[in-house]
């Protein structure tokens, strides 16, 4: 499967709407469009994950990355719209915990 990104932006706010899977061979496609939006002071960047149907640890690894980058640049970093297979991976880790992820799931009552 592939990785596709849109991205749509109003004043310093992207959003970005990913559909398919973020994995091994997709992620760097990922990591060079959503990084830069996270190095730019005051940007916001919200990612719509209700179109991926699978994530993997390296997947994981851009979104700790742009975490840090958001926190080290003053940006911020918001995911929405995750499945619940997809949210699950993110409790597993812990990065629920820290990361800013907007209630309610893909597919779940809310």
């Amino acid at each position: 499967m592939n990785l596709q990104i849109n991205q749509e932006q109003i004043n310093e706010t992207f959003e970005l709407n990913l559909t398919g899977e973020v994995d091994a061979y997709t992620a760097p496609k990922l990591k060079e469009v959503m990084l830069p939006l996270t190095e730019k002071q005051g940007n916001i960047v919200i990612v719509n994950l209700s179109g991926i149907e699978y994530m993997d640890s390296t997947g994981l690894g851009i979104f700790v990355g742009a975490l840090k980058s958001s926190k080290a640049n003053n940006s911020s970093l918001k995911l929405r719209g995750m499945t619940e297979r997809v949210k699950r991976i993110f409790e597993i880790t812990g990065l629920t915990e820290v990361m800013d992820i907007e209630s309610g799931v893909k597919g779940e009552a809310l």
